[in-house]
């Protein structure tokens, strides 16, 4: 069962890997370092927000409109350390 534990720990380590990309390359098209009409840059855009757009959706429906300050991969990020600070201190030790 630790193993089941283990795997899901990673994939919410993969996820906020994911999460920090998308913040980053999304400012890099913001500021127009990068261009989206480059092939390369448009699929790994695309694939980055297919990953992050259903789970920052919901967030973004909840907060108030804040302007242009988009919160909801910081608040997101939260979550994951608070579940995985769940799972580590409170699930993996009482699983055999």
């Amino acid at each position: 069962m630790r193993s089941v534990l283990d795997v899901v720990l990673l994939a919410l380590q993969i996820y906020v890997w994911i999460l920090i990309a998308s913040a980053i390359l999304s400012w890099l098209i913001a500021f127009n370092v990068i261009n989206t009409r480059n092939q390369f840059v448009a699929t790994v855009w695309d694939m980055v927000y297919r990953l992050t757009e259903p789970a920052l959706r919901p967030i973004r429906n909840r907060l108030p409109n804040l302007g242009g300050i988009d919160i909801s991969p910081i608040i997101l990020l939260l979550l994951i350390y608070f579940l995985q600070s769940v799972i580590l201190r409170y699930i993996y030790p009482n699983v055999f």
